[in-house]
């Protein structure tokens, strides 16, 4: 059995768009038809975004750091302004950094992980939300990304972990104030199988990694009306990892 999902004439704005994930996402979305609004403080190069130049036509890049709020605000409004509006947004932008207990993690590192794995979440959510609320005749969606890791303390990126907790519980809240109007849930993986991981982690079993593609493949179906009845989840996507 085979799912098809058809994106049409919607807007889908992809944050964290340069990495592997979101360039994955901002390649799916574009396989059905969806106009996608890419958007990250870099700009895609080959490496980090090696997106289909048959979808390309299809794929919008708007540079902004989504750690500042005025820069937020600019991007959502020409997103929205050049594309008649925002049917669906989709949270990527996110970061790793690890290694040292609580009392070694100099604040830099927690500042870091709080702004890019959550105010980017936050800020993305606040600013499309007006925007997926004016869907004429259908509910609008968020699928954000949070990870395994979110679900207990560890040794060693209390900070990571904390961000992407934070990241479900802004799902569940945005889920709970826009019932019936804006759908928002969250996925979460645990490694996915990028270049810069296996590089990270050369001696891992990289076969039970997740791939980006099958991740977007779940966040697609998240963000579309078959998703209709699923709201404030955050769903495994970490495979056999």
């Amino acid at each position: 059995m085979s799912a098809t999902f058809e994106y049409a004439d919607q807007t889908v704005l992809v944050t964290g768009a340069s990495g592997a994930l979101g360039s994955a996402v901002c390649q799916t979305f574009a396989d059905t038809g969806a106009t996608v609004a890419a958007t990250d403080v870099v700009e895609p190069d080959d490496d980090s975004a090696a997106l289909d130049p048959a979808a390309s036509e299809r794929i919008h890049f708007y540079q902004g750091d989504f750690t500042d709020e005025s820069e937020v605000e600019r991007v959502v409004s020409e997103v929205a302004d050049d594309h008649g509006g925002i049917d669906a947004l989709v949270n990527v932008a996110g970061t790793w950094k690890g290694g040292s207990p609580i009392e070694d993690t100099d604040v830099d590192t927690f500042d870091l992980l709080l702004d890019v794995n959550l105010k980017t979440m936050f800020l993305a959510s606040k600013h499309a939300l007006p925007h997926l609320k004016e869907r004429d005749g259908q509910q609008g969606a968020i699928v954000s990304v949070s990870a395994r890791a979110s679900l207990e303390g560890g040794e060693g990126d209390g900070p990571y972990r904390a961000s992407k907790a934070g990241v479900r519980l802004l799902t569940e809240t945005i889920a709970e104030e826009n019932e019936g109007v804006v759908r928002a849930n969250a996925v979460m993986p645990s490694v996915i199988d990028t270049p810069a991981n296996r590089e990270m982690m050369p001696d891992a079993d990289h076969e039970t990694w997740v791939a980006p593609e099958d991740i977007a493949e779940v966040m697609l179906f998240l963000c579309s009306e078959s998703a209709s009845v699923t709201s404030g989840a955050a769903v495994p996507v970490y495979g056999e990892a």
